[in-house]
């Protein structure tokens, strides 16, 4: 038998491998998976009782849509080779998919979960978007068809506005580093708002609008954005991480710009309203100065003096009515007394005079010269005339008649 080198023989067997394996699909679960310096990724291919080792070259690696993660679930599309240096077999993968699912659909998960652990999609962060913007940027494709209908939009609804056009890619591996560098200028630009979108594809054709790098560019970007892209159905990435989604392009612009309709409609009421309520505050404010105008007539100095003559006037009006109806009432009763008084005097002179009369013949019958005076005596003491009834036993006393005067003394005194 023929003696060889084991360079020889590993030659042999590589090109035996090569030609006898040249494209192999086999599945498997990802092991030990080494991200090199170089791009190249290095891991091992396992199943429930074998292994088998893989590498996948740069140029292939870039292309991967998803992430590889340890313990997944792939199907490798590649080539059986055998590393000569060390003698051992593995495959060079062309292409990686997952298992039971779709490379672009694992690898949105993937990135959509990642931007969402960020914060990327947090409600509180989103900016707001003014009520009236003055310019505008449109980051799109010049020639596409999106393009048109945001301009037909927006010169319906709102031409106060200025928009600027940014022609980008928006499919293809170039669309995402063309559409970054669109939003880092036009951030740039102090735009009140800048719209990124395109028209419907299929998911590779929107693949742009899922990339990192573009979900980075938008959260990081100090202007508003609005995410325009696909249909309805559609939801990308840039959607979630904008600061508000539009179901189309057009949308977009109904979204974000004021119908000018409306504004006349609502210009025309705030002008009714502006009217009525100024009218109102003028009407208000007259009262009020009506008011304050009656309020100071009331309380000014020349309104309580004008009151005080009032009263002065309306006092002495009533003193002269008093004293005018007293006056007449005391004249009427001095009138009636001076026509009275004749014939009050002598009805009291005749009074008198009957009185006198009858005093005079009392005295007349009672005078001691026509009275039978015997019998009769009168008593005094010192000199003075006095009643029987003072005089006390032992008292001296004088008794005196017409014609004789005796002295006399209480010997007993008896009542009768």
């Amino acid at each position: 038998m023929h003696t060889q080198s084991v360079s020889s023989l590993n030659e042999q067997i590589k090109g035996l491998l090569e030609e006898s394996f040249s494209r192999v699909l086999v599945e498997g679960e990802l092991s030990r998976i080494t991200f090199h310096n170089s791009g190249h990724i290095y891991f091992t291919l396992k199943d429930v009782s074998s292994a088998i080792s893989c590498v996948m070259f740069r140029g292939n690696a870039s292309k991967l849509k998803f992430q590889l993660k340890e313990g997944q679930k792939v199907i490798l599309d590649g080539a059986l080779t055998l590393y000569k240096p060390r003698g051992s077999y593995q495959i060079n993968c062309f292409s990686i998919e997952p298992s039971g699912q779709g490379a672009l659909a694992l690898a949105y998960e993937q990135l959509k979960q990642k931007l969402s652990d960020k914060g990327y999609f947090n409600p509180e962060i989103k900016k707001q978007l003014p009520k009236f913007p003055k310019r505008l940027a449109l980051i799109t494709s010049a020639t596409g068809a999106a393009l048109q209908d945001m301009l037909r939009v927006a010169n319906s609804r709102y031409r106060a506005i200025e928009i600027d056009i940014y022609n980008v890619l928006v499919q293809g591996d170039s669309a995402a580093p063309s559409i970054v560098h669109a939003l880092h200028v036009a951030d740039t630009k102090e735009y009140d708002l800048i719209v990124v979108g395109r028209g419907g594809g299929s998911i590779e054709d929107l693949w742009a609008f899922n990339e990192e790098i573009v979900a980075d560019a938008i959260f990081n970007a100090q202007t508003p954005i609005i995410s325009a892209v696909g249909h309805e159905i559609d939801y990308l990435i840039s959607d979630f991480v904008a600061d508000l989604r539009a179901p189309t392009p057009s949308a977009a612009m109904q979204m974000c710009l004021p119908d000018t309709n409306e504004l006349y409609q609502y210009i025309d009421s705030i002008s009714s309203q502006f009217t009525q309520t100024v009218s109102q505050k003028v009407h208000n404010a007259t009262q009020e100065l009506k008011h304050l105008e009656n309020s100071y007539k009331q309380h000014s100095i020349e309104k309580k003096l004008t009151q005080k003559l009032d009263e002065i006037k309306q006092l002495k009006d009533s003193f002269y009515q008093t004293i005018s109806f007293k006056l007449q009432n005391k004249s009427k009763e001095v009138q009636n007394i001076k026509q009275r008084f004749p014939d009050i005097i002598n009805s009291k002179i005749n009074i008198a005079q009957n009185q006198l009369r009858s005093i005079q013949k009392m005295l007349e019958s009672n005078h001691p010269k026509l009275k039978s005076k015997k019998g009769f005596a009168q008593i005094s003491q010192n000199k003075k005339v006095i009643d029987i009834s003072t005089l006390h036993v032992e008292d001296i006393f004088e008794v005196q008649s017409d014609e004789v005067s005796i002295s006399a003394k209480v010997i007993s005194k008896n009542k009768i």
